[in-house]
This record gives structure tokens, sequence and C-alpha cells, in this order.
């Protein structure tokens, strides 16, 4: 569901070329300098706004043994992606009209973008397979392998000052007045649905967040990391569980929703959460 930060950032400055202690994980230690590697597929060309992570440097809590079977292991890996796949293709072809609908609106009463476009820390890979190689090419661990997740936009640009990342909050005064809207009934993240289709998210699974907040949640939270262990999703069972973060303490208290998701998770888990977040979207629970 939404995020809880504010949505506008400028650009960090590159963060290439620049030496970073060796992590370890687990039994791995990643190499001390590479280059950041992703490719990103844009949408709609100006449009949008990026952000660039910022560039970080921390250890990487090592990860509890034998808590959380591997998908794969289980046989629900496969069957779940497949059907959140499925979800979206037909969820984007039942909404393309609102999306014009929307895109005119956001653009008829802000000044800005129509849609903003953010770096999230997606599915970590390396804990299932000591020996792939895509770990070799970062030049720092952010958590999992970084993209660029898409919504339409809620607030006026410049919504962060400097730079930093604020709490979202009720009758926050960065919310457009067509963004509220959008935020309470979650239609801004729609565009999302491109991204489970790009293999980025899927729709049900934990929300990701910045590298910045990332950082600073895995260092405050016990086992914060291992949401990354599942694809990143749209909803989630924290979400239909809980209203947007306002503090780390709610931040905690989702962690422990989306570890009890990861434990159960299934197609037709999947479903029921999908089924439960409907409701919330058109009674526009839980969101401001």
């Amino acid at each position: 569901m939404a995020t809880t930060a504010a949505e506008i950032v400028p650009p960090d400055p590159d963060f290439r070329d620049i030496p970073l202690k060796s992590v370890q994980v687990g039994s791995r230690r990643s190499s001390k300098s590479a280059a950041f590697h992703s490719t990103v597929l844009p949408l709609y060309g100006p449009l949008f706004e990026l952000e660039v992570p910022v560039p970080l440097e921390f250890e990487l809590p090592k990860p509890a043994q034998g808590t959380y079977a591997d998908p794969k292991a289980t046989g629900t890996d496969l069957p779940t992606r497949l059907l959140n796949i499925t979800i979206a293709a037909l969820g984007l072809l039942i909404t393309a009209p609102l999306f014009i609908v929307i895109a005119a609106l956001i653009k008829i009463t802000s000044k800005g973008p129509i849609f903003y476009k953010q770096r999230r820390v997606g599915l970590d890979r390396r804990w299932r397979n000591a020996s792939a190689r895509h770990d070799s090419r970062r030049i720092h661990d952010l958590g999992g392998r970084p993209f660029t997740m898409y919504k339409f936009r809620t607030m006026v640009t410049a919504a962060e000052q400097d730079s930093k990342e604020v709490w979202a909050k009720p009758r926050d005064e960065r919310v457009t007045a067509i963004g509220r809207r959008l935020r309470t009934t979650r239609l801004d993240e729609l565009p999302q649905l491109l991204n489970v289709l790009l293999g980025d998210m899927n729709i049900v699974g934990p929300r990701p967040e910045r590298p910045a907040i990332f950082a600073e949640m895995r260092q405050a939270i016990p086992n914060y990391h291992l949401r990354q262990r599942v694809m990143p999703g749209i909803t989630g069972w924290a979400q239909v569980n809980q209203a947007y973060d306002t503090c780390v303490d709610d931040v905690r208290r989702k962690v422990e929703f989306d570890l009890e998701y990861m434990k159960t998770r299934s197609p037709s888990r999947d479903l029921r959460i999908m089924a439960r977040t409907v409701p919330i979207m058109l009674f526009c629970r839980f969101g401001w």
C-alpha cells in the first residue's frame, strides 16, 4: 500500500567508485568495490521524477536460521507468482480508463508530473544461492535488488526539504487535493501493476522501502531484512491490518505481520489478502 515517507525527492549525487567495507551475509562475503548494475524499463519519459538511492555503508545482520522456508522448496513460489501476474494483467486492462481519468485530474489540479518513480529495495535472492554472481557487482549491499517503483503523484513537488525523509501524517499539507483522495482509496498505487509485470513486485507481499529508510529500519528492528526473502507487494497482510506508518513502532508491528505472512504464504492466502484489500479501498480504511 502507500509509502510512509514523502514521495518527491531530488536526485542524489552519483555514488559509483565509493569504497565500502566487505559485508558478511551468512557464509558469503561481498566484493569490496564493484559497479552498481541495474536496468529499469523507462515509462512515459519526462512524466516521471527519479530518485537515486543514497550511498550507504552498514553491516547486514545475520539471518535467523531455520525460521523461514525457501518458497521454492515448499512449491508455493511459482504458483503464487503466476497468480500475481495474471491478476496484475487483468487489473491493468480493467483500470485503463481509470488511469486516463486520474492522470487528467492530477495534471489539472496541481503543477508537476503525473507519475513519479522512486528507487526501492526489492527481492534478495542471495540467501538462497551462495554462488549467485549478481551480488559481486554491487558496490554496497542495499539488502536486496534495487528497482524503480511507479506511483501516481499525490504530493506537491519538492515535498521533502534537503532530501530528508519525512513521515507522512494525517492532514499532511504536502498532499494535493486529488492526491488525498488517491491515497485514502489507494488508487495512487495502481501504476505498480506495471512493476508486477516487469518482475519487480507481486500484488501481495511486504511493502518495499527506500534504501535510506531500509538501512535505518534494518538497524532498529530485528529481522527486518528477512522481509526481502519474498517479492515486495502492492498490498500485504500488514497493510490490511494496520494504517500508514507514523513512527518506528508502527513499522515494527508491520514487520511482525510480514513475517507471519511469509510463514504461511500460498496462492490461496494471496487471494484472501487481495479480497480484504477491496473493502479497504472502497471504504477508505487505514489511509489518509
